[in-house]
C-alpha cells in the first residue's frame, strides 16, 4: 500500500475516531471514576482487535450480510450500552478511587470496554464500509495484510485520541467534585441514549 492510501485512510479514520460517541463516553467515565484510564482503553482496543482480526479472516461480510445475526449483535450491544451507561448514572464516581479497590476491578473495567467496542455495530460497519474502500486486490500485498494494516492504524489512532480524551477529562475536573460527577452523569446518559438510538434504528428496519 502506497503512503497515499494510507494518509488518506487515516484522515478519513481520524474524523470517525474524532466524532463523540460511546467510546468518547465510557474513555470520560473511566477518566474520572478509575485511578487510571488505561485498562478502559486497552479493554476498548481489545474490541476492535477482534473486529481486526475477523476482518482479516473474511469474517466481517458474512456478519453484515447477515440481517439476523446483525440485528441479535445490535440489540446486544444496545442493551449492554444502556446497562453500563445505567450504572455510571446511578454511581457517580470521582477521581480518587483507592488502589485496593482498583486493583481489583482492573479486569473487569477491559471487559467492558472489551463489550463496548467489540458490540458495538457500527464498528462492523466501519470495518465493511470503510475499509474495502481503501484496498487494492491488485497490490502487491495480500489483501488479508492490507486490512491488518488498517486496523492497525485504526487502534492505534483510537488508543491516542481515548488517552487523551479520559487523561484531559481527569485533569481538567481533578478539582471540580461536583463537576467531575455531572460529567461522569453526562457520559452515562449519552451511553444511555446511544444504546437506545441503536436498538430503535435497528428494530424498525
Amino acid at each position: 500500500m502506497d503512503t497515499t492510501t494510507l494518509a488518506a485512510f487515516l484522515a478519513v479514520d481520524l474524523l470517525l475516531v474524532f466524532t463523540p460517541g460511546a467510546d468518547w463516553a465510557y474513555a470520560i467515565a473511566a477518566g474520572l471514576r478509575e485511578r487510571s484510564v488505561v485498562p478502559a482503553v486497552a479493554g476498548l482496543l481489545a474490541g476492535y482487535a477482534g473486529y481486526t482480526l475477523l476482518a482479516v479472516a473474511g469474517l466481517v461480510v458474512l456478519v453484515a450480510s447477515s440481517p439476523g445475526l446483525l440485528t441479535a449483535l445490535t440489540v446486544a450491544g444496545a442493551a449492554y450500552l444502556m446497562w453500563l451507561g445505567w450504572g455510571v448514572v446511578a454511581r457517580p464516581a470521582v477521581v480518587g478511587a483507592s488502589a485496593q479497590t482498583m486493583s481489583s476491578s482492573r479486569l473487569r473495567v477491559m471487559l467492558r470496554g472489551a463489550g463496548i467496542s467489540g458490540l458495538n455495530p457500527k464498528a462492523l460497519l466501519l470495518y465493511f464500509s470503510l475499509f474495502p474502500q481503501f484496498i487494492d486486490s491488485a497490490a502487491s500485498w495480500p489483501v488479508a495484510a492490507q486490512t491488518g494494516l488498517l486496523g492497525t492504524l485504526h487502534m492505534a489512532a483510537c488508543a491516542v485520541v481515548y488517552l487523551a480524551v479520559g487523561l484531559l477529562a481527569r485533569t481538567v475536573l481533578r478539582t471540580r467534585p461536583s463537576a467531575a460527577r455531572a460529567v461522569t452523569r453526562v457520559s452515562g446518559a449519552l451511553m444511555i441514549v446511544i444504546g437506545g438510538f441503536l436498538l430503535v434504528e435497528r428494530l424498525a428496519r
